[in-house]
């Protein structure tokens, strides 16, 4: 497990929430919540473009956010981790509450 100083930490978890808080980046990790998705498939969930979708799965991967996985042409994106997944499920349990 990587460790911070202080600072750096608190960069890296602000950064974390600033990538949630665009609308579109939130749209596509919310359809990621219930399995992985190939690209195609995330723009039709999320009523996008390719070229958007794939500039904001770009920023995605960066942050650790989403990860990917190659099968011939084909990229099938899922959430990183349980953690990434978990946050944003008690964030939706929040809202809804």
């Amino acid at each position: 497990m990587a460790k911070y100083d202080q600072d750096e930490l608190l960069l890296r978890v602000s950064e974390f929430f600033k990538a949630l808080s665009d609308y579109s980046r939130m749209k596509i990790v919310y359809a990621l919540l219930n399995g992985e998705l190939c690209v195609n498939d995330i723009v039709k969930e999320v009523n996008m473009t390719q070229t958007a979708v794939s500039y904001q799965l770009k920023l995605l991967r960066q942050l650790h956010l989403v990860k990917y996985r190659r099968v011939g042409q084909n990229v099938f994106y899922s959430i990183d981790d349980e953690h990434v997944h978990n946050i944003i499920k008690m964030s939706i349990d929040h809202i809804e509450e």
